[in-house]
């Protein structure tokens, strides 16, 4: 199976996936971060097309970086001033040939991921 990498976002505090957010996807070369592209996630909490596609994968250092603070505004949570959790970078590394998933479990006020399958 060749690489690719996807996502999926939940919203713990609703119970239900976090539609709207955007995503955007960085590439880590010692002090290089260099942007790939950028995605939002659909009604399911997914993107409607992988992170990095197979032909684009590449083992490395990846950076996601959720803009959760704009999705909070849009379901009305109250905004802090500052808020709490604006924008989430969860950096990891891709060694192997495979599919990687990276999941987002969002709250106003705290968050969790892990290597999904």
């Amino acid at each position: 199976m060749a690489g690719y990498l996807t996502t999926h976002v939940l919203d713990t505090a609703r119970g239900c996936p976090a539609e709207g957010i955007k995503i955007n996807l960085f590439q880590i070369d010692g002090d290089i971060r260099s942007h790939i592209k950028t995605l939002k996630t659909n009604a399911d909490g997914r993107t409607d097309e992988q992170i990095l596609p197979t032909d684009a994968f590449e083992v490395g250092t990846y950076e996601l970086l959720f803009h959760a603070g704009d999705y909070l505004d849009a379901i009305g949570i109250p905004p802090e001033n500052p808020r709490f959790l604006d924008l989430i970078p969860i950096r990891f590394g891709m060694s192997l040939d495979t599919h990687y998933h990276v999941p987002l479990l969002l709250s106003p006020f705290g968050y969790s991921t892990y290597r999904g399958s």
